[in-house]
């Protein structure tokens, strides 16, 4: 059944579509996470995709990792329902090496076991765009951007004022309600929203397998940018981001210690925020920017009596500078960060903490000798205080010789990753460790035909990662790195290799049609062992398709293919393929007002992306979007 899905997809679009007609050529994109700066995508040498405000309304998804699965080259995991633990891997990147900004902070958590951020408790909400760059980013994005980078961007003041706000109720009592005011008046450009979702859920623990109890969830946040322009040349700006969520875990619960329902729960509030000034020179020319990020996580887990079993604040703060220079064919970004990173835990009354610093400097310089060309080369060094100096290289170029209807592309780049404060410094933490090092390339080529109405690319990507760290369990083992842990560490022990290939084909045959089919072939392993990596699949393939009418109907689909992987390092266990497909509606009843509704998962496909933990069976939503 599942291939069947597949199959019959494009021959039924193909049976609903006129034929191809010749389209008008639209603007390409500008991407500013690529380099730090806003460029047109066809002048960007590395893999990068864009979801933009009009694929997020349509799509109506409530969390972000349901927007990335159809990304190629992205993978997602998560452990039960909305709001449970969420990672995102990049080519087949460990989820920690994965970096997360919003708004361009950095989203690091120094008191998780990875370091890395959880995509569980990131909501949809007044998100306006994601940008996703594949392949290691350090160069430009420091420690951690080894796998690739998600930039999550939320929604900008228009010229005038705009109020837009939606609410929408569903399966297992889920009700999800989002604002958001903005405007411009005068000096001061400002975009404010909230959020609040509530959800019964479903159990974390497999219901094929016992699970019986809901686990619900909660989370309440907000958002802002304020902007002041002080005369042409210079502007006060500051943004932020809180949210709060609470959600309920199963677990391992005495006296048998098997996984099982539980009355756990756990509490997480992210507060991300930046303050700083932009200054131009030389008639726009020069762009100087300098401010101060700000990020904290904290996060309690209890257990059913209410006792507080793991408790923990991880805090980064980042002073920065960067300049822009962008002349007619030169371009260069320049910058210098110091970034404070520090953690607190309490597990079970034992206190840790420690913090670190790193120095970084970083430089990029873009030339376009011959129109349709576009060559780029940076370096980084990070100063860290535990580790000492890393210095990083990229390079990467695109080229076209027909105005764009073929565009090649290759990237160079490397990665470096310190270990989390938690990795040395928490309940199973190990002071030898190294940091983790990545080279990876790619080459790709894209075609277009009859202006946009065909686009078909497809890329090559490979990546070496050497002093991944790993948990090592030392469950009866006493000896070696094991000594005095009896539970497990820390250790630099996998080099791993991730090779594959990505394939896009867009169609837009008419202005109200849209359908992207996007696949991905990965082999992932670890180099030592001949091993796939855990919660790789070799193979996933995606649909999206949306057709809007014009009596004002909008309609699409998703159909979303993730093929077999393992569950473990050792491959032992094993974890089926699945298809899901959503279907999805959207009418406006006035100018202002619009109903839509979706049905997830509409063939309740049972599967797991981690062994025994459930995942959501059918479920329809209905809601109501304002704009004014």
């Amino acid at each position: 059944m599942k291939a069947t899905y597949l199959l019959l997809a494009p021959g039924l679009i193909a049976a609903a579509t006129p034929a191809l007609a010749q389209t008008e050529t639209r603007a390409d994109p500008i991407v500013v996470t690529a380099n730090r700066d806003a460029r047109p995508i066809d002048e960007v040498g590395q893999s990068v995709t864009v979801i933009d405000a009009e694929e997020i309304a349509a799509r109506q998804s409530q969390a972000v990792i349901d927007l990335l699965r159809t990304v190629p080259g992205v993978g997602a995991t998560r452990a039960g329902g909305l709001g449970t633990a969420a990672s995102v891997n990049i080519r087949g990147a460990d989820p920690q090496q994965t970096l997360l900004l919003v708004d361009g902070v950095k989203l690091d958590d120094p008191a998780s076991p990875s370091g890395g951020f959880d995509f569980g408790n990131l909501l949809v909400g007044n998100i306006d765009r994601i940008e996703v760059v594949r392949g290691s980013q350090s160069v430009i994005w420091g420690s951690r951007a080894i796998g690739g980078v998600v930039n999550v961007i939320t929604r900008e003041a228009g010229e005038q004022p705009e109020l837009r706000a939606s609410a929408e109720y569903g399966w297992r009592d889920t009700a999800n309600a989002v604002a958001n005011a903005s405007g411009k008046f005068g000096p001061v450009s400002a975009s404010i929203g909230g959020q609040y979702l509530r959800t019964d859920g479903f159990s974390a623990f497999d219901q094929r397998l016992g699970g019986r109890e809901r686990d619900g969830y909660r989370q309440y946040g907000a958002n802002g940018k304020v902007a002041v322009a002080i005369g042409d040349a210079l502007t006060v700006e500051a943004r932020g981001r809180f949210a709060d969520g609470r959600v309920d875990l199963d677990g391992f619960a005495p006296p048998t210690y098997a996984f099982g329902d539980t009355g756990d729960y756990s509490t997480t509030r992210e507060l991300s925020g930046y303050g700083g000034v932009r200054l131009k020179l030389f008639d726009g020319k020069f762009l100087n920017r300098a401010g101060v990020a700000y990020s904290r996580i904290d996060r309690t887990n209890r257990d059913a009596t209410d006792f507080a079993t793991f408790d923990s604040r991880g805090l980064n703060r980042r002073f920065e500078y960067q300049g822009t220079v962008d002349l007619d064919y030169v371009a260069a970004v320049f910058g210098a960060e110091s970034e404070l990173s520090t953690f607190r835990a309490d597990s079970f009354g034992t206190l840790l903490g420690a913090r670190n610093t790193i120095d970084s400097f970083y430089g990029e310089v873009t030339v376009k000798p011959v129109a349709g060309v576009a060559l780029t080369g940076g370096v980084r060094n990070d100063d860290h205080s535990r580790f000492g100096s890393a210095t990083t290289f990229a390079v990467n170029g695109t080229a076209s010789p027909n105005g764009g209807a073929t565009r090649l592309r290759a990237s160079y780049g490397e990665g470096f990753g310190s270990p989390s404060l938690y990795q040395l410094f928490g309940d199973y933490g190990n002071t030898t460790l190294v940091p983790e090092r990545s080279k990876s390339w790619d080459a790709g080529v894209v075609q277009r035909v009859l202006g946009e109405a065909v686009e078909v690319g497809a890329t090559y990507f490979h990546r070496d990662t050497e002093n991944q760290i790993d948990f090592v369990s030392c469950f009866g083992v006493v000896g070696g790195i094991c000594t005095n842990r009896p539970f497990g560490t820390y250790d630099n022990v996998r080099s791993t290799r991730a090779e594959g290939v990505e394939a896009v084909l867009t169609l837009r045959p008419v202005a109200p049609m849209k359908v992207a089919f996007a696949y991905t072939y990965l082999d992932a392993r670890n180099r030592l062992t001949g091993r796939e990596l855990a919660r790789r699949p070799r193979e996933s393939v995606s649909m999206v398709a949306d057709y809007a009418w014009a009596f004002g109907l909008s309609a699409g689909a998703t159909i979303a293919h993730v093929g077999d992987s393992f569950d473990d390092p050792a491959n032992a266990r094993r974890l089926d393929g699945y298809v899901l497909v959503d279907l999805r509606a959207a009418f406006p009843v006035t100018r202002n007002i619009e109903l839509y509704g979706r049905v997830e998962n509409l063939f309740d496909e049972a599967y797991e992306t981690v062994f025994q933990y459930g995942t959501a069976g059918r479920a329809a939503y209905a809601g109501v979007r304002l704009k004014l």
